[in-house]
């Protein structure tokens, strides 16, 4: 099992503001460079941090946010290539259908991969639909223009015998021949989010990591399935490598379950505030398939704050944005506690969802201070990950139940 720490590099000033939107129209003015300089700095140096205990990487970016201020997840990337040693480096990931420019995507992640040696690896997102207005795209055939978009990053990085004619619905290139090209061939993993059964369906028949976000059990445990049955469908024999799957949670660890209670606090306001945006941004029309858009529908939030209730184990239904510590961490959305409780928790979700690949937990939300998040990347890479990897490092496939 590969763990990943992982920080959407917020701007915590944000937090007090209490302003109804995090997103999009936040004036720029609320932001001091100079505060940002510093954050950008302390971010990389926890980073760093991870390497140095045995942990691998995620970064991610968004726009218009004082969510996430990573506006370039390369950029963010390609610094960690040349100062981290160990860790393989994930960007989850690059919103491909809003570029206007595959080929630079393919150029940037290849060089990333070269500077640090082949250890890239390689997502491609969607990307939320409250960044649909700040990118300027056309939400309509979108899922298209992502998978066009895939499709000639791939063959900028496979084709080797000179320059080739790309010639799509959505991208037209007379001349893609790029240098440099990847270390790792015949290009780095590829990763995919989702959150859709019939999504991750495709992504079984392609055989690519899925990812998925802040499920919990329930749903984790039913877009595995759906991934299985495409695996399964593309004609492969056997079970799912367990290295194809891979979630997103929160983490908080300390020496006592209070100090990490206050750590997960902090961390949670991740969740809190994700969704604060004006709701003339949340459903772009053409964004979402019919199915999606029917779904969310019939249970509409009754805040901007709001994101998708969850459904425990036991049949309560609890919205994460105003659940208590308790109630994430039963549904799995948050494992927090002193390193043997965390253990045991993410064990308990690892063994009810049928086994993970990869873990990416954020472990720095919200107002986290350095010295709390370093202590937190430090308890868990020096006491949780060695004893999930003792239980989990000769796992090799998904056991669907």
């Amino acid at each position: 099992m590969h763990i990943y720490h992982f920080s959407e590099q917020p701007y915590p000033e944000a937090w007090s503001l209490d302003r109804p939107t995090l997103r999009v129209t936040l004036p720029n003015e609320l932001c001091r460079p100079e505060e940002a300089h510093k954050l950008y700095h302390r971010y990389l140096d926890e980073w760093a941090i991870a390497d140095e205990v045995g942990l691998d990487l995620m970064v991610n970016e968004h726009h218009q946010t004082a969510t996430c201020i990573t506006s370039s997840a390369t950029v963010v990337l390609g610094i960690l290539a040349r100062t981290t040693k160990k860790a393989r480096i994930l960007i989850l990931g690059v919103p491909i259908a809003n570029r206007s420019d595959p080929v630079r995507v393919a150029e940037e992640l290849a060089m990333i991969d070269v500077i640090s040696g082949g250890r890239l690896e390689m997502g491609f997102v969607k990307g939320i639909p409250y960044e649909i207005t700040p990118a300027n795209s056309n939400p309509h055939r979108f899922s298209d223009r992502f998978w066009e978009a895939h499709d000639l990053i791939l063959q900028a990085m496979t084709t080797h015998d000179g320059p080739f004619n790309f010639e799509g619905d959505f991208f037209h290139h007379r001349n893609v021949n790029i240098w440099p090209r990847p270390m790792q061939q015949p290009h780095p993993p590829v990763w995919i989010t989702t959150g859709s059964p019939s999504n991750a369906r495709e992504l079984g028949r392609r055989g690519y990591v899925m990812a998925s976000f802040l499920g919990g059990f329930g749903v984790t445990k039913d877009l595995h399935k759906h991934y299985a049955q495409g695996w399964q469908e593309a004609g492969r024999s056997g079970d799912v490598p367990i290295d194809r799957l891979a979630y997103l949670s929160l983490a908080a660890t300390a020496s006592t379950d209070a100090e990490a209670r206050r750590r997960a606090e902090h961390i949670v306001d991740y969740i809190r505030t994700t969704a604060q945006v004006s709701p003339p941004f949340k459903q772009p029309p053409g964004y979402f398939p019919p199915e999606a858009l029917a779904r969310m529908l019939r249970t509409p939030s009754s805040s901007p704050r709001n994101i998708r209730p969850i459904t425990a184990l036991d049949g309560r239904v609890v919205q994460p944005a105003t659940a208590s510590l308790d109630d994430l961490i039963d549904i799995g959305l948050l494992f927090c506690g002193t390193p043997d409780k965390v253990v045991k928790q993410i064990e308990r979700f690892c063994d009810g969802i049928g086994g993970l690949g990869h873990l990416m937990l954020m472990m720095q939300g919200g107002a986290l201070g350095h010295a709390d998040t370093a202590d937190n990347l430090r308890l868990f890479g020096n006491e949780v990950l060695p004893a999930l990897k003792a239980r989990y490092g000769k796992a090799t496939a998904f056991q669907a139940a």
